[in-house]
């Protein structure tokens, strides 16, 4: 303890007899060691009791300070739905006051959501705060004198020399079945108007990702239902994609999509808002809940009206709710939205920290608060449960550049991306996945055998494609085998057209590769080739559900089957 801390300081509307007073300084001189001196102040706040100060640590013996004891007692009883009453009594009998010291300190400055805290010497990277106006802070900033704290809430009451004191706590929010079908804010409260959210429990929002001996291999699908991506771009359980793309490129459609399509497949969906307008947030609310996604959905919602601290926290908070499932051994689908200002939040929170500025203004561990992030997504092992965590982060681009700074960082850490051109958009190709940027690092580990046989060549058709397409636009005439293998390639980007919330079963998706890959459609015109593909799907369902049973049931495409479905399509084709 430094020099200014061996003074100590007891208040009270009495003062202390010289008796009371030696065994003051006997309990000072056993804590803190020789030469410790004691002080006494008036003060009539103390009423029953005393505060005994010593440089940032209290020791309070009022009323006041026995009944925060006891109330801090009974709100950490847990009782799991048992009658609580009989618990509460048996506490308060059995409760004895305890000499317990809180480290208290003083907020040296504050604004734009950061105060600057003088006395908490033992204070910790992470630990929450309180401060006298009842608003919670998290520390974010050591310094030798004072450290530096990120406000949760309000600033307007919170002035310099207010008081402030440790509670010893991380941040955590609330976790429980009962989260999923609502809306909460970064800190997991109800932002819904549903009423009150009763957790089974709390979980801090920093956690550790799990070691490679607790993992399994990713090899079982998490279907999208978006063609294009399944196909060729495929999600396992437990993998890390990024959806990445210029502004207005439907890289939230491609993640919406993706929770629809979870429906009836046990798999539990978060989705985390970062920056985003709460008018767009609350029109995708209703949208799932008209399709009936929010019955196993959770939205975590910091927009960009929210303080850039919650912004921060936000996706911590909904990956550590989705560990709580995770460990519960169920699959769980997080999506990101998005990392970009995710990272512009923690920039301003680092600069108002009076942190080095490092490349594009972004401090130096920009990386690390994305890396500790979605290295949380994995699949557990069968001796833990088997649960998994599959992260769809966002990351929005400028002009296409994906050798940004925030771009790299993010590709690098994940299994792969999914990368929406602009021009294929506005051209009307939507979803815009670009097939030569866009990749997965899982591959067909993550495939059912049924789609990788199915899927073929197609990667390879469509790169041709394109190339072709280039060259072709300066050519004034071309030769027969080059116009039928530019009407396939444009035949087959009309078959992975595909309209929002319209998400195909592995089975349709089967049908149509088969059928597409193998120029079926070669004589149909491109434009009627989408309307085509639907009624031969619903003709498949109506005459010959047998196909589609055999392959659900296997999860294989048969030789036989292949060429059944060839020679029915062909069929039905050449009749319309």
């Amino acid at each position: 303890m430094n020099n200014a801390a061996k003074t100590a300081v007891i208040y009270s509307d009495t003062e202390p007899t010289a008796a009371q007073k030696q065994r003051f300084i006997d309990f000072l001189t056993e804590k803190y060691g020789e030469g410790i001196t004691l002080d006494w102040q008036y003060s009539d706040k103390y009423y029953g009791g005393f505060r005994l100060a010593i440089g940032a640590e209290v020791y309070d013996w009022s009323a006041k300070g026995r009944y925060r004891q006891l109330k801090e007692l009974i709100q950490g009883i847990s009782v799991g739905g048992e009658d609580i009453v009989p618990l509460i009594r048996e506490t308060i009998n059995n409760w004895t006051p305890e000499v317990i010291a809180r480290e208290v300190g003083t907020v040296a400055t504050v604004g734009d959501g950061i105060a600057t805290v003088k006395g908490l010497e033992n204070a910790t990277y992470g630990e929450i705060l309180l401060f006298s106006s009842g608003v919670r802070g998290m520390v974010q900033d050591l310094r030798p004198e004072e450290i530096g704290c990120v406000l949760f809430g309000s600033d307007d009451d919170i002035s310099a020399g207010s008081g402030v004191r440790r509670t010893g706590k991380t941040a955590g929010v609330p976790v429980g079945d009962e989260l999923i079908g609502r809306v909460v804010d970064a800190l997991g409260s109800p932002i819904d108007g549903g009423g009150k959210i009763i957790a089974d429990g709390y979980r801090p929002i920093e956690h550790p990702a799990p070691g490679i001996i607790d993992r399994q291999p990713v090899n079982t699908p998490l279907e999208t239902g978006i063609l294009a991506i399944d196909s060729m771009f495929p999600i396992g359980r437990g993998q890390r994609e990024l959806i990445i793309g210029d502004r207005q490129t439907g890289k939230t459609a491609i993640a919406t999509d993706t929770i629809v399509n979870q429906k009836g497949k046990d798999v539990i969906c978060i989705y985390v808002a970062i920056g985003q307008k709460a008018s767009s947030v609350a029109q995708l609310v209703r949208d799932l809940k008209s399709r009936g996604a929010m019955e196993y959905t959770i939205v975590v919602n910091a927009s960009a009206g929210e303080t850039a601290p919650l912004q921060y926290i936000a996706p911590y908070s909904g990956c550590a709710m989705a560990e709580y499932f995770m460990e519960k051994g169920k699959d769980v689908l997080i999506v990101y939205d998005d990392l970009s200002k995710h990272a512009i939040a923690y920039r301003s929170l680092s600069l108002l920290l009076e942190r080095a500025p490092g490349r594009e203004a972004y401090p130096g561990d920009v990386f690390y608060i994305h890396s500790r992030l979605l290295e949380r997504s994995a699949r557990l092992s069968d001796e833990r449960g088997g649960g998994s965590i599959t992260a769809l982060p966002i990351v929005e681009t400028q002009a296409g550049d994906v050798s940004a700074y925030i771009p790299t960082n993010i590709i690098s850490i994940t299994d792969g991306q999914i990368f929406l051109e602009s021009s294929l958009f506005f051209a009307g190709q939507r979803p815009a996945v670009n097939v030569g940027l866009s990749v997965s690092r899982v591959g067909g580990d993550a495939q059912t055998k049924a789609m990788k046989k199915a899927a073929g060549a197609i990667r390879l058709d469509l790169a041709q494609y394109r190339e072709m397409e280039v060259f072709t636009q300066f050519a004034s005439e071309l030769d027969d085998a080059t116009k039928r293998q530019l009407v396939y390639g444009q035949g087959l980007m009309q078959a992975l057209k595909q309209d929002r919330y319209k998400p195909y079963a592995m089975v349709d998706q089967v049908i149509i590769l088969v059928t597409v890959l193998s120029h079926l459609f070669a004589d149909v015109v491109p434009s009627a080739v989408k309307p085509k593909i639907e009624e031969l799907l619903s003709h498949f369902h109506e005459l010959h559900p047998e196909i589609a049973d055999r392959i659900n049931e296997t999860g294989i495409l048969s030789d036989e089957d292949k060429a059944e479905i060839i020679e029915i399509s062909r069929k039905y084709l050449q009749m319309r």
